[in-house]
Parts: C-alpha cells; structure tokens; sequence
C-alpha cells in the first residue's frame, strides 16, 4: 500500500485560496511572506482578497496554485513522506517540491518565468483548447493528424476526456470533425493559448535556459512525469522532461495507471479544488481520493 501526492494545475485557483493556512500556520505564513519576498510583490493580497479576472492572469494563477500546493505539502510535518508524486503540467513543480528534487525558492522562481514566457507565447500566436469528451483517444489523434492546422492532442485527463490544442482555426475545425466522429461533447475553453503544442515553442525556449541553470536534487521518492508517465528519480532524465513539458502532452492517465501499477492505492490532491479527486476516480474507481485545500 502506497499513498501518492497529487498536485493541480491551472484552473484550480479561487480567491481566498490558501488564507487559512496563512491565519492558522507559522510555518505556512512564513513560506507564503517568503513566497512574496521572492517574487517582488505581494501575491497573497491578490490570493486572498483579489478580484477573480485578476487571479486568472497566467502570471498570477500558476505561482499562485505552485505556492499553495507547496505550502500545504510542507505543513503535513516532517514524518509525512510520501511514496511517489505527481502533478498535472504547472503542478508538475509542485510535485518536484514535494519530492525534494527542486527546493521551493527555485520552484517559484521557474514557475513564474515559465508563467511570463506562456503569456509571451501566447500573445505571439494566438490559439485556444477545447475539451474533447466521449471518444476514443485514437479517433482523437486521428483526427487532429489529419486537419492541415496546428492542432494536437494536449491532456490526456482521464478515459473518454481529452483536451486538444491548437491555432483557433485548428480548434474550429476540430471540435466540428470531433462531433461528427461522436463525441459527447467538443468544448472551447477559456484558456489564454495553445498550452502543450507546438505553438509553446518561444516559452519552451525560454524556460529550458532557466531550468538548465537550476539545481537539479536526487528526489526522496519517484516522480512520475507528464511526458515520460513513469516513476523517475534521476536528476538529469527530471530535467530534461521538464524542458520538454511545455510542447509535450500532459499523459495524466497514463501516469496515474503506472502509478497504481507500481503500488499507488491512496492518492492525496494537495492544492486548491478537486478536480484531480474526480479524474483519478474515473481512470481508477478502486484507488482511494482525498484532498486538502
């Protein structure tokens, strides 16, 4: 019986996000003002008591969620370890935190660059994502291979749900093509870019420099990875998936199904919502969900 940390990704925040912690726990309060110190404003004041539009920038949400979900993984105490960690692409260094192969300063200050250069990518290539719900992750691939736009399978969250991206054309086309192929449903989100395409080339770019001169630790346990979906502990092989994350699929499911395979019954979300409980319970009904927000 292994228990596994779990840790969100964009999307998850809400305003008073983590507040409680910061009110109950020294410790929580000194990463949180620590977390602030680091990133040269006062993030808290937007986490706890800012506006929902403002929480939703990509500069603020994804050092917000990372700060969050650390925070709340290093207030478990000193004798809680746990087995193995995963995160779902932003919450990917928040696992890496919580293992030990990154220490929290370096893993805010990568996030909040790869968070400025997504935005950059962004505004240079305007592109979207849409859910795709109820059919087969082949007819899926399938069909974006064969639209003349870019457009990629991005996340693949669960059996039956997965999300593509692309350019705003590509995306059109695909949700219409995907209905046709009968899909339950083909829903544009409101999301700012093309996360985990091709199209995140420029951030990728610009958070590798950044990661490659970042100390890289030998993890306390293994960290099973968006692009590689095995356990990993190895420093070098850590580092270059991290690289590649941007451009790469987020292969949830994947990753989950190894993880049990290799002994994962108890699967702790740490960080805001619950949205990683609800996938994992689909991919696996047997496992047991908690989380703590």
């Amino acid at each position: 019986m292994k228990k596994a940390y779990v840790f969100p990704g964009q999307g998850a925040q809400f305003v008073g996000m983590g507040k409680e912690l910061y009110d109950t726990s020294e410790k929580a309060h000194d990463l949180f003002e620590k977390a602030n110190d680091i990133l040269g404003f006062r993030i808290t004041d937007e986490m706890f008591y800012g506006a929902d539009e403002g929480l939703r920038q990509t500069k603020v949400t994804q050092p917000a969620i990372f700060i969050h979900s650390v925070v709340l993984a290093k207030t478990l105490g000193e004798n809680v370890k746990p087995d193995m960690t995963a995160g779902h692409s932003l919450g990917e260094f928040s696992a890496l935190v919580a293992a030990g192969a990154l220490s929290f300063e370096d893993g805010l200050k990568l996030v909040y660059k790869r968070a400025l250069a997504m935005q950059r990518a962004c505004d240079l290539h305007p592109s979207t994502m849409a859910a795709i719900l109820a059919l087969p992750d082949e007819k899926v691939e399938e069909i974006c291979a064969a639209i003349d736009e870019v457009v990629v399978p991005a996340n693949y969250n669960c059996p039956g749900q997965v999300v593509i991206s692309g350019s705003m054309k590509g995306i059109e086309i695909a949700c219409e093509k995907m209905k046709e192929a009968g899909a339950k449903r083909a829903l544009p989100l409101k999301v700012g870019g093309a996360f985990h395409s091709p199209l995140m080339e420029p951030a990728r770019e610009e958070l590798a420099k950044a990661i490659e001169n970042t100390l890289f630790h030998q993890p306390i346990c293994p960290i099973y990875q968006n692009v590689s979906t095995i356990g990993e502990t190895n420093p070098d092989t850590i580092k270059k998936n991290m690289i590649a994350q941007l451009t790469s699929p987020v292969k949830w499911t994947q990753s989950v199904q190894n993880m049990i395979k290799d002994g994962a019954t108890e699967f702790v979300e740490l960080g805001p919502g619950s949205v990683l409980q609800g996938l994992i319970t689909k991919i696996d009904p047997r496992v047991t969900v908690s989380g703590k927000q």
